[in-house]
């Protein structure tokens, strides 16, 4: 297991975070943690890039500090701040340790390590809000980005005949695996890969990531949607809207139904 850096930014609004984590998810920082006015964010030590982050705090001018957080401290670190999720009254995430939720339709056990996707953040909420109003049944889903593994586990419990997900973070498949043992999942196939290229077809795709990857894969994305599919994005700013929209204008999809929370969107997009 890797050390892992924390930095730390200090009297932030909640639009500067919104940013901040855009874009050092894109560096490859891979945990998150928000309060009001302050934002800390994790990346292994070997992923580290101290020029890059500088020139990112300079640019948008907000203060930070940084902290080596030995490997022998990290799970109990992120499980100490780790707290349940409900998404409405439809899902409820939650670690082992804690009290099963109570009025949720479905409820997913995960170990809270760093991955990306824990439903904490605004996309993973607004995707789990949309796929509470998609027909799984019977249907084959492509989890692109999967993270912790929590979209695939609900696609699953929506009942998902197959389910595809990949990340390029060793230690996000492991985590995933992790995850969907622990929910009893038996229609999922996990897999380290760079691209959305698979060579298959599916009803459904989950693609919550960034704008940058997302428009990077989005022939894959495209081409891979079974007619009368459905094709779900985040990990999107507001401000990549325009973008988003503009690149799928040479596809045959309609744009659906779209979210917004903390500035940022999911966009559902029809075949």
């Amino acid at each position: 297991m890797p050390h892992h850096i924390q930095i730390t930014f200090h009297d932030l609004q909640p639009e500067q975070q919104d940013v901040l984590i855009a874009h050092l998810a894109e560096a490859g920082y891979d945990g998150f943690e928000q309060t009001d006015t302050q934002l800390k964010a994790f990346i292994p030590d070997s992923h580290y890039d101290k020029a890059l982050l500088h020139e990112l705090a300079f640019k948008y001018q907000v203060p930070y500090t940084e902290e080596l957080i030995a490997a022998q401290n990290w799970n109990a670190l992120w499980e100490s701040n780790f707290q349940p999720v409900v998404v409405d009254d439809f899902t409820g995430i939650r670690a082992d340790f804690h009290e099963p939720l109570q009025n949720v339709q479905h409820e997913i056990i995960i170990t809270p390590k760093m991955s990306f996707g824990t439903g904490h953040h605004a996309t993973t909420y607004m995707m789990i809000q949309q796929m509470r109003e998609i027909d799984f049944s019977g249907k084959t889903v492509f989890d692109f980005g999967t993270g912790t593994g929590v979209l695939a586990i609900l696609a699953e419990k929506l009942g998902a005949a197959y389910v595809l997900a990949i990340d390029n973070d060793e230690w996000s498949i492991s985590n995933a695996t992790e995850n969907c043992q622990r929910n009893e999942c038996g229609h999922i196939q996990l897999q380290q890969a760079d691209t959305a290229a698979t060579g298959e077809s599916y009803d459904i795709i989950l693609a919550n990531i960034n704008k940058n990857v997302i428009l990077d894969n989005l022939v894959s994305l495209t081409s891979q949607l079974k007619k009368e599919g459905v094709l779900l994005l985040s990990g999107l700013l507001s401000e990549d809207e325009a973008d988003i929209r503009t690149a799928m204008e040479p596809y045959p999809l309609t744009i659906g139904k779209k979210l917004e929370k903390n500035n940022w969107i999911c966009l559902r997009f029809n075949g």
